[in-house]
């Protein structure tokens, strides 16, 4: 496995130019003005986000790779999408999911991201640019992250239809989310969403906590069950959203679900415990689960994934060194590393080509190609999750990312979600 050491930076130093007194071009880091690497080893960028990604070792290779210091505080997903909006000024960096951004962009509290100072963006996957990650492939309901990844100009608000040349964030992290089950434990083949709820799991089952995901999981549910179709599961109308919290109470009161979880280590610790052995479930939980030596699967199942993503966004009122920094951060995490660190976890990083670079053609093939281990697959902590002749649950990239059903969204009848999701969850 190769690293390099050195990453070249593309036009991103306009600001610290000021800051500096002199002109910087391109070049490696250790060809930058001694001054400018003296200030940026300063620099501090606070950031917020989701446990999914805020994470110690990214900020520490950060800080090693680049002397930027980043301070991380990691909340669910629901705190993060407040936080951006009534916090502005408490943070650099927003590492928030593009879901949420429907939410948080048309508040102003994000600057626009010039793609020209993101020296990978053309080796960004298409599906935070035109949605499908092959020509064939389905966008998918809801908010997709296309849907809302561009605005029409440098100080713009309003989503572009179409790429232009300002990102509401610089995407880093996504995935094609399912069931989590626990194969020892459920004693049959699970193959539909429907088996969420049946009676066999009784007080065996649990569900997300979150409107915006919660209200997904229930939906491929119910469509698994043949109660209902929906014109658009990402963008319900209020009968929808009646009729869909209405099924959940009936569930919730018939004793179907142990749980309703909010965080990554919830999840875990509800299903290497055995109380709950089928759930919606994120792929590194279920990473986690096995690293205990549990058996876990993240099962994939016949009417398709729900999706989700997240990226990077820069607070309104960062300017000169501290942007520059923000932009030299951004670069840093896709260029490599932390692609490779988010992969092992079972996540997908967006630029696929420069993660490759620090993984084992094992990892690799077992990771993104859904071929059979050829040696131990290890966590990032160093833990065996998959042994020789394992393949990876779902199979390859393509085949998890090119069939995601339906998007984490937030829908035009928001607020109305909330006030049903919230009786659902009081019921």
């Amino acid at each position: 496995m190769t690293e390099t050491k050195t990453i070249d930076r593309r036009g991103l130093l306009k600001g610290a130019a000021a800051v500096a007194g002199t002109a910087i071009g391109s070049g490696a880091m250790t060809g930058f003005p001694t001054i400018w690497a003296q200030n940026i080893k300063n620099i501090t960028l606070r950031q917020f986000g989701t446990g999914v990604s805020n994470l110690n070792d990214i900020a520490t290779r950060c800080k090693a790779d680049t002397g930027i210091t980043i301070s991380m505080t990691a909340m669910d997903t629901d705190a993060a999408a407040i936080r951006a909006i009534t916090q502005p000024n408490s943070y650099d960096v927003a590492d928030i999911e593009y879901f949420t951004v429907k939410k948080v962009f048309p508040t102003g509290r994000l600057q626009p991201l010039d793609i020209k100072k993101i020296k990978y963006y053309e080796d960004i996957v298409p599906l935070f640019k035109d949605g499908k990650v092959t020509p064939t492939a389905s966008v998918g309901q809801g908010t997709a992250p296309c849907r809302v990844s561009y605005v029409e100009g440098a100080s713009s608000t309003k989503f572009a239809a179409a790429p232009t040349e300002w990102m509401t964030l610089i995407p880093t992290i996504y995935n094609a989310d399912t069931l989590g089950i626990r194969p020892d434990l459920v004693g049959k083949p699970i193959t539909h969403w429907k088996e969420l709820v049946d009676p066999a799991f009784k007080g065996k089952a649990a569900i997300i906590n979150i409107p915006g995901i919660g209200i997904m999981d229930a939906a491929m549910t119910i469509e698994s069950l043949g109660l209902m179709t929906y014109a658009d599961k990402g963008n319900m109308t209020k009968a929808e959203i009646d009729k869909t919290i209405k099924f959940l109470i009936e569930q919730k009161k018939a004793g179907q679900f142990r749980a309703f979880w909010k965080s990554f280590e919830e999840s875990v610790d509800l299903m290497a415990s055995g109380e709950v052995v089928i759930q919606s479930m994120w792929s590194p939980a279920v990473t986690a689960v096995r690293s205990k030596g549990i058996a876990c699967t993240f099962q994939p199942l016949a009417e398709g994934y729900r999706g989700w993503g997240g990226g990077l966004g820069i607070a309104k009122h960062l300017t000169g060194l501290e942007r520059d920094a923000a932009y030299e951060y951004i670069n840093w995490y896709l260029s490599g590393w932390t692609g490779a660190y988010l992969n092992r976890q079972g996540y997908y990083s967006a630029v696929l080509t420069t993660a490759q670079k620090y993984m084992s053609p094992n990892e690799w093939g077992y990771w993104m190609e859904g071929k059979p281990a050829t040696a131990a697959i290890m966590s990032p902590q160093g833990q065996q999750i998959a042994k020789i002749g394992d393949v990876r649950d779902g199979g390859s990239y393509y085949d998890r990312i090119g069939h995601i059903a339906c998007w984490n969204s937030v829908m035009d009848n928001d607020r109305y979600l909330i006030q049903k999701w919230n009786e659902f969850s009081v019921a």
